[in-house]
């Protein structure tokens, strides 16, 4: 793929908002875009993130009310995820030490040169020091595998549009409800939908370069 392909196909992308309900993502394709998702950097490489695709059709129609930029896509997308973002993540937990054990491979002392500038990181340069602040800074990590996966969907000529329009707190509680969600390990960050557009792309309407990009010399 050459540079003019790669920029027409940012032009293809299209964040859909009504899908063709008869026209389904085939397994081998979608089981691409969730590896693609689980390959997805993320800082540190702790991968505060869960996936959880949506097919129960009663689901659907339940989160219809608490997620209003999402209908479309219920109705009609071929698949639809909702990101999680885990909570807590800070350089001591027991989540990171899990990780660097069972996934990185590698003894984790937090007493430890990587593990002090973890901290460093979290608690001095960035300030991560709420509970809030540390969901936040997960949630940025799923928006990463969230566009990741969106690009790789573009290649594969698969729509798809990311989702902010729900009310947090009842969608997850009713994903509590359901068993779904342990509100301790993971909140809802982000949602998106996968499947093929049943509309025409109009143009993209973009700021000029020059207002959005400067080069320091």
């Amino acid at each position: 793929m050459d540079r003019e392909q790669v920029v027409a196909l940012q032009h293809q992308r299209f964040a859909t908002k009504k899908y063709d309900p008869n026209r389904r993502i085939s397994q081998k394709d979608w089981e691409a875009l969730v590896e693609v998702g689980r390959l997805a950097p993320s800082a540190f490489g702790l991968e505060p993130w869960k996936m959880l695709l949506l097919k129960n059709e009663c689901m659907k129609e339940d989160l219809k009310p608490m997620a209003w930029g999402a209908l479309s896509s219920l109705e009609g997308a071929s698949h639809f995820v909702i990101y999680l973002a885990r909570k807590g993540v800070t350089y001591d937990s027991d989540y990171v030490k899990k990780v660097m054990h069972e996934v990185k491979k590698r003894d984790y002392d937090t007493d430890s040169r990587f593990a002090q500038m973890i901290k460093n990181f979290q608690e001095s340069d960035m300030e991560l020091n709420s509970e809030r602040s540390l969901f936040d800074w997960a949630s940025k990590q799923t928006y990463i595998q969230m566009a990741n996966m969106m690009m790789a969907a573009a290649m594969l000529g698969i729509d798809s549009c990311p989702i902010e329009g729900y009310d947090q707190e009842k969608v997850e509680a009713y994903l509590k409800e359901k068993g779904y969600l342990n509100t301790a390990e993971f909140g809802v960050s982000v949602m998106a939908s996968f499947g093929y557009r049943n509309q025409e792309i109009t143009p993209k309407t973009r700021w000029k370069t020059e207002v959005i990009y400067e080069v320091i010399e």
